[in-house]
């Protein structure tokens, strides 16, 4: 398998952090992509033009990152990170789509700074950085338990993207439950190996 994939990209290293996790990331390469200048390769296995993109040994695509993590936790012989049917599911599910939006809102206003400031732009970025603290808080209120499931994984990487791209925007002090759980886990392999540079 092969996985088009940015070292920066918070989506790509869930995925990443997740075949870790599952003890399948030796079966897989990775194809660093620049998803901004849409490679001919990128464009046929996901034409919305972003990463990551799994491809699989029969030129099957697959994108993007829960259906990812969902066919990887299908892989290899390590414990499921999506927990059996009941309450332990329906939560690691709505805490990988909550970490999800915090990072669309992230990478958004990341795309967006680069850009020319007007009253607009900076009114878009005020409404995403409004996503974020609110995703923060529900967080904060609930913090994952260890590093077992899917949605604690995208919590991470989450947190993770916004201390390498936001660290002028601090936010453990104002959270600090959230704070202590990802100390717990940052030294953890999967996070450890994933982590953006």
């Amino acid at each position: 398998m092969r996985l088009l994939t940015a070292s920066a990209s918070p989506f790509a290293r869930k995925v990443l952090a997740c075949a870790i996790a599952r003890g399948v990331d030796g079966g897989i390469e990775l194809v660093p992509t620049d998803a901004w200048s849409s490679p001919a390769e990128l464009l046929a296995g996901n034409p919305l033009s972003k990463v990551p993109v799994l491809l699989l040994e029969d030129g099957t695509a697959v994108f993007d990152s829960p259906v990812i993590c969902d066919l990887l936790d299908t892989l290899g012989a390590a414990p499921s990170l999506m927990p059996a049917a009941g309450p332990a599911r329906l939560r690691a599910a709505v805490m990988q789509a909550l970490a999800d939006g915090i990072m669309d809102a992230a990478v958004a206003r990341r795309v967006a700074a680069a850009l020319p400031q007007d009253e607009g732009r900076r009114a878009a970025d005020a409404r995403q950085k409004g996503v974020v603290e609110r995703g923060l808080a529900r967080l904060e209120a609930a913090p994952p338990e260890g590093l077992a499931d899917v949605g604690a994984i995208a919590a991470a990487c989450a947190l993770g993207y916004l201390d390498f791209r936001f660290a002028h925007e601090p936010w453990r002090e104002a959270h600090p439950r959230l704070a202590a759980w990802l100390a717990s886990v940052e030294g953890h392999p999967a996070l450890v190996r994933s982590a953006p540079k």
